[in-house]
């Protein structure tokens, strides 16, 4: 992957939790993924390999980040729960 470099200026104050310049740099791409990913931007595929991980793996991180992977919009989620309604076993049956 081609890249580009970029001066980032942080407090110092980030390096008294242990953090250096590659844990700085890891954060900071992982966040403008998770970023570009939530705005709908890029896929979870994508996302993954710009993180260098399998989609497996992408999905994990979403989750522990707190992080909703499927982000329904109305019509879908109207769909859905119609869906679910007419699987329902009815009182009785």
């Amino acid at each position: 992957m081609t890249e580009a470099t970029f001066e980032v200026q942080i407090p110092a104050q980030f390096l008294r939790y242990g953090f250096d310049q590659v844990d700085i740099q890891r954060r900071i791409t992982e966040w403008l993924v998770l970023s570009l990913f939530t705005e709908g931007r890029i896929s979870s595929g994508k996302a993954a390999r710009l993180l260098d991980i399998s989609r497996v793996e992408f999905l994990a991180l979403l989750r522990n980040r707190g992080i909703a992977y499927i982000n329904y919009t109305p019509e879908e989620l109207e769909e859905e729960f119609s869906a679910v309604e007419a699987l329902e076993v009815q009182p009785g049956q």
